[in-house]
């Protein structure tokens, strides 16, 4: 069985390390040019038991036909890649769900995935949970969707919040961002791909709340949210470890992806 990845970050790290245990015996890696000898010296470090490619053109990567591809490189791979991916027949797991705040985007990929013969875009819950209930909730009408993103500041560095706050003087918590769900996640596009779940499953962009907060306190990445309908109350708070290689990214995101995958292959195999 063979898996297709764009990016080799650390979410393409951690996933490489547990395709062996889908029955994956061969997996590619899109990577960008002038960066194929640090990325061969990473694969050699991969499981024995996957062969393990690395190619630097989208042509390349399709070259084996449809299959599962994952994105795990950013909002650019997304709209350079996407659009392509899901004509070419690959179902597209997309890690950096942010993307699709671009409204554009997002309807050039559904017009994609809703062609002849397209592959279906699919979107992992991510470090976040209950977005079966919100999709339930979403279908009644009126939704008040609230959400706050807490991470230590650490996780923070780098992106806009170095321009609001000193993020190296924290002593209390304090915010860094608040508005709604488009403008998180194009605002934050390495931070706030919860946001954009959220919003995707729910209330829409515009009528999703968010406040992104540093917090010298956290010992993880805190996603919580609130949803007020006339159906039902409820309040989910997750606290993340955030994974190893990355602070900004929770540890549970690599394995919402493999779970996708995982689902993926079930239905390939099928058809």
């Amino acid at each position: 069985m063979h898996i297709r990845l764009i990016g080799y970050g650390a979410i393409a790290t951690s996933l490489i390390a547990h395709l062996p245990d889908l029955g994956v015996d061969r997996a590619t890696i899109l990577v960008r040019q002038g960066s194929e000898a640090a990325a061969k010296a990473k694969a050699a470090k991969a499981p024995a038991e996957l062969k393990l490619g690395i190619v630097t053109s989208l042509e390349a990567l399709l070259d084996s036909g449809p299959g599962v591809l994952v994105e795990c490189a950013g909002h650019e791979a997304v709209a350079t890649h996407g659009p392509a991916v899901l004509a070419a027949g690959a179902d597209l797991i997309i890690a950096s769900v942010g993307a699709l705040a671009d409204p554009t985007l997002h309807d050039t990929l559904l017009a994609a995935s809703r062609t002849d013969g397209a592959g279906r875009m699919i979107l992992p819950i991510g470090a976040i949970g209950g977005l079966d209930l919100l999709t339930t909730l979403a279908q009644s009408g009126h939704l008040d969707v609230t959400n706050q993103g807490t991470k230590p500041p650490a996780a923070w560095k780098g992106s806009a919040a170095e321009t609001v706050v000193d993020l190296d003087a924290l002593d209390a918590p304090a915010s860094v961002f608040s508005g709604n769900a488009r403008e998180a996640a194009r605002a934050y596009p390495k931070n706030a791909n919860v946001v954009a779940a959220l919003a995707l499953s729910g209330a829409g962009f515009e009528n999703t709340h968010v406040e992104l907060v540093a917090d010298p306190q956290a010992t993880g990445n805190t996603h919580a949210y609130t949803v007020d309908s006339p159906l039902c109350h409820y309040r989910i708070d997750i606290t993340a470890h955030p994974s190893p290689d990355n602070p900004r990214t929770s540890a549970t995101t690599a394995w919402s992806i493999l779970a996708e995958v995982r689902r993926a292959l079930v239905l390939s195999r099928r058809r």
